[in-house]
């Protein structure tokens, strides 16, 4: 799987939008009928049922993974701070933009892991101090296309992608 068959899937997805109660997407049913969403939900509390209204910024990253065949390199989580945290464990987590890459936000712009807010992929490097973005669960409910500032950026996270 190459960034750019990633970024391709991803992109598809651009205007999905959730229900009136801040749920219902196909990346939320998704996790939520997963194997994984048992193991978050020990793990965090909770139960698998729960992800369907949850914030789904980390399940789209997910979701994307899981179709386009890159799940073991994109990662599949729920919560973004333990999304991150598997980067990192696999020594995969780093600072540079790259397209593809998984990108971390905290809007507070603090950069430690635990202060992170939401996820998705690095499209670009503007050069201007701005990430273009394709994200998940926006502040408008959907996927969308956005330009971020990389002064809230915690971090990127590098699938290992075919040339």
């Amino acid at each position: 799987m190459t960034a750019a068959q990633v970024l391709a899937t991803a992109r598809a997805q651009v205007g999905t939008s959730e229900d009136a109660h801040g749920g219902g997407t196909k990346f939320q049913r998704w996790y939520a009928s997963s194997p994984r969403a048992t193991e978050t939900a020990a793990r965090d509390g909770g139960d698998t049922a729960s992800y369907v209204d949850a914030p789904w910024c980390s399940m789209f990253v997910s979701w994307v993974g899981e179709q386009t065949g890159a799940r073991t390199q994109v990662g599949w989580d729920a919560y973004t701070v333990a999304h991150a945290k598997w980067f990192e464990a696999n020594h995969r987590f780093g600072t540079a933009a790259k397209p593809g890459a998984v990108v971390f936000f905290s809007w507070s712009g603090s950069k430690d892991l635990d202060a992170i807010n939401h996820v998705g992929f690095v499209v670009k490097d503007n050069g201007d101090g701005t990430i273009s973005t394709i994200e998940g669960n926006t502040g408008n409910g959907k996927v969308e296309q956005r330009t971020r500032p990389a002064s809230q950026v915690v971090g990127y996270g590098y699938p290992h992608y075919a040339a």
